[in-house]
């Protein structure tokens, strides 16, 4: 659970950042969420506990995760409402990209810093986290990884126990598609601004794009997690005591 809850609450601090992925290769060149280099672990990790432990403690580690989340949000928002120290600033390194104004400058010229105006700008810009992009990514959460347990399981009622893999890729494959479109539909579509279909000259890429790319790369990583998601079943039911075998 601690696992599980630790990718979550980083999922949601880092999540609102874009990134290129191959940015150097055109035909390769993707724009993703960063929440794709935390997030899928979480399916991993819900894998593992319903094939060990069942779905109940599944489904009860996906709530601690909620609650975590909100937990997280509720105090980012009270530490970013605190005033600043005059201390607090930005080191001379980083101050070069602010504003002249927030910059503090030495006598000999020199940039000393930013100011503690500018270091809360950035705090706020980095941890800020927007009422549309909380409610997108938690009701895509909920509706992804309690489909991941339901599916899961449903996998394994179907095979009778068998193919393992099956069920981890099946219910996978399932819940991230629900979840990569909730999440960017609303997020990328009602604060980005971002088109949904047909790019702009202002807006390249459309919603569309990013949901196919982000899909498409958390199905290549739940399927290259497969011998991870062995290896942790039989760490955990050797660790645990229980049937150290299982039918794939």
């Amino acid at each position: 659970s601690s696992m599980f809850v630790t990718m979550l609450v980083l999922t949601n601090m880092v999540g609102t950042k874009l990134f290129i992925l191959f940015p150097h290769y055109e035909p390769l060149s993707v724009v993703l969420t960063s929440g794709i280099v935390t997030y899928p672990f979480t399916f991993w990790l819900t894998d593992i506990v319903s094939e060990t432990f069942g779905k109940r403690k599944a489904d009860l580690m996906v709530v601690y995760g909620f609650v975590a989340s909100m937990l997280m949000l509720l105090i980012l928002q009270i530490v970013q409402a605190l005033p600043p120290a005059e201390i607090w600033r930005i080191p001379a390194e980083y101050a070069g990209s602010f504003a002249n104004e927030l910059q503090i400058v030495g006598k000999d010229g020199r940039i000393l810093g930013a100011s503690s105006t500018a270091a809360q700008t950035a705090f706020t810009f980095t941890f800020d986290a927007p009422g549309l992009l909380l409610f997108a990514s938690m009701l895509a959460y909920l509706a992804a990884q309690l489909t991941d347990n339901f599916m899961f399981h449903f996998w394994r009622r179907l095979t009778r126990g068998k193919h393992l893999w099956l069920r981890n890729n099946g219910s996978t494959a399932v819940s991230q598609l629900l979840d990569t479109i909730i999440v960017n539909s609303i997020f990328l579509t009602f604060y980005w601004k971002m088109p949904y279909f047909a790019p702009t000259e202002d807006q390249p890429v459309t919603v569309v794009q990013v949901i196919f790319t982000t899909y498409l790369v958390k199905l290549a990583l739940a399927l290259l997690d497969t011998p991870l998601i062995y290896a942790g079943i039989g760490f955990i039911k050797k660790a645990f005591g229980l049937s150290p075998t299982y039918q794939s």
